[in-house]
């Protein structure tokens, strides 16, 4: 099956104090280095955004969210939506470790089991932001939640068939889970390109 990347772009920043987005990460926009990662993976890549016209510099289609102020939802729900291929990887612009190795096994795995979403769980949590979904079976709930006025990403994940990816199973391709870091303020950026040099990655 072909498969759709989609990048979340859409997020206030208000932690970093701008657009994070683009903030430099050694010395280039952090979404560019996103969609380096990932963009080797999909036979599409699509950037989801509330402001198109700051990230022409990418080889991407962009999309402007359909229900702008409906959170983190609404922008899964305008990836979803905008997407060409029955397969959806969705990753967060935020991630400067984002897994190409590892979206490929959740991929692999939604589509030997033909369950609705495949998505990882780790100690802290779930992470729908690096995560595959089957665009048929998930759009319909997806809008169903909105439609009752439900904003939490996770909010329709009862109705669903959705295989978790254990924290064992990520450590196969991810051991330190450095896929799921999040950079939210200056402080993490600091680190991140520190981690990020002295890795190697």
């Amino acid at each position: 099956m072909t498969l759709t990347i989609a990048i979340q772009a859409g997020g206030a920043s208000s932690r970093m104090g701008q657009d994070k987005a683009l903030v430099p990460f050694l010395g280039a926009p952090l979404i560019q280095r996103v969609f380096e990662r990932v963009v080797d993976l999909g036979d599409e890549i699509l950037v989801t955004t509330n402001h198109p016209q700051a990230f022409t510099f990418l080889k991407a289609r962009l999309v402007s969210d359909l229900l702008p102020g409906y959170g983190a939802l609404g922008g899964l729900y305008t990836a979803l939506s905008a997407a060409n291929h029955p397969l959806v990887a969705v990753v967060a612009c935020d991630m400067p470790f984002a897994d190409r190795r590892l979206l490929a096994a959740l991929r692999d795995r939604l589509i030997e089991t033909g369950c609705a979403a495949v998505i990882p769980r780790t100690e802290s949590g779930l992470e729908p932001f690096h995560a595959v979904y089957q665009r048929s079976a998930c759009l319909p709930l997806i809008k169903a939640a909105l439609e009752t006025g439900l904003r939490r990403v996770d909010s329709w994940f009862t109705q669903a068939r959705i295989e978790y990816f254990s924290p064992v199973e990520i450590q196969r391709y991810d051991p330190h889970q450095r896929a799921f870091l999040n950079v939210n303020t200056p402080e993490d950026l600091k680190h991140a390109e520190q981690f990020a040099l002295r890795e190697n990655l």
